[in-house]
């Protein structure tokens, strides 16, 4: 019954809140860049993933993935990266299509559920690297791709994958979307989402008119919006709630069969209900839930602000 009922996170006293937690490391978190080593993948559909790599041969490798809209040079990319090379581990952070500073060659792009590219890159790394054991590391979407590809692959993953440790992770993305569409999260984080969005769409729509129509932007609000009018129809989905439904990852948590972290703060502003499984971790052997009092949505400040590090490497050593 791996559900854990004690974090060993704490929020600094000055710094309460969940808006507060999440908004204050997004500011003021700065991480030196330490995967330094780009190479492209070029994949079969003809697109391309880049990836940034720390590498020096060692027998255990760290694949971390980010979150909606964020990159492989992300605060919580780069901390963790170091965390994990300082415990042992050489790192391969990589970029979803469009998110590292060169937009990618087909009209799609990336979305929660894309598990296709999680799995293209584990693939290349096996192939590049000689690496023993693979761990995962995901924050937010980049957590919901990485334990929706755990549970849909279970029986079948290559035995090089050891573990995963995940963050703020919207595991029901129907109910993630609800909560961002509260007046005060549209106000503080979704205006700020759909207008980078939107920019990928205009910056498409001039490659690709007859396919993405950048009008259809007014008007978009939410998620809910956006997803109904760009995801689905871009992503082979019937319309938002197929979207939502078919790249969740929480009806396939059950399924795991490698030993996995979630950590999601009680106080996170992206996460609604159904984002805490509990009941999936009480019936599992492998699926951990640990459920901080606080700590926001890929925040939890504090001290040298490198909790998330320290607790995914004691984990994946557990």
């Amino acid at each position: 019954m791996p559900l854990i009922v004690e974090s060993s996170y704490r929020a600094p006293w000055w710094l309460p809140g969940g808006q507060a937690q999440t908004i204050f490391p997004a500011l003021a978190d700065k991480a030196a860049v330490v995967t330094g080593e780009r190479e492209r993948l070029e994949l079969a559909d003809g697109d391309f993933l880049d990836l940034d790599w720390h590498r020096t041969g060692r027998e255990k490798l760290a694949i971390l993935t980010h979150g909606l809209e964020g990159d492989s040079k992300a605060a919580c990319i780069q901390s963790m990266a170091a965390a994990l090379i300082d415990a042992g581990w050489d790192v391969l952070a990589w970029n979803h299509r469009g998110c590292s500073g060169e937009m990618n060659r087909l009209p799609r792009f990336y979305h929660s559920g894309a598990t296709e590219d999680l799995d293209e890159v584990v693939r290349h790394a096996m192939a590049v690297h000689p690496a023993r054991r693979i761990d995962l590391v995901g924050f937010s979407l980049g957590g919901n791709l990485t334990l929706k590809y755990l549970g849909e692959s279970a029986g079948n993953l290559p035995d090089e994958i050891h573990k995963a440790v995940v963050f703020s992770v919207p595991c029901d993305l129907a109910d993630s979307s609800r909560a961002l569409s509260s007046p005060l999260n549209r106000a503080i984080y979704m205006r700020r989402f759909i207008t980078s969005l939107g920019g990928k769409i205009r910056a498409k729509h001039a490659v690709f008119p007859d396919v993405i129509d950048s009008a259809r932007l007014r008007g978009v609000a939410t998620f809910r919006d956006f997803d109904e009018r760009f995801t689905a129809p871009l992503h082979g989905f019937l319309n938002a709630e197929d979207y939502w439904a078919r790249s969740s990852c929480l009806p396939l948590l059950g399924r795991i069969d490698r030993p996995c972290l979630l950590v999601n703060a009680a106080n996170d502003p992206f996460l609604g209900p159904a984002c805490y499984p509990r009941e999936v971790a009480e019936g599992s052997a492998v699926f951990h839930l640990e459920i901080p009092e606080a700590g926001g949505h890929v925040g939890f400040p504090g001290g040298d602000g490198r909790w998330m590090g320290r607790r995914a490497v004691e984990f994946l050593r557990s």
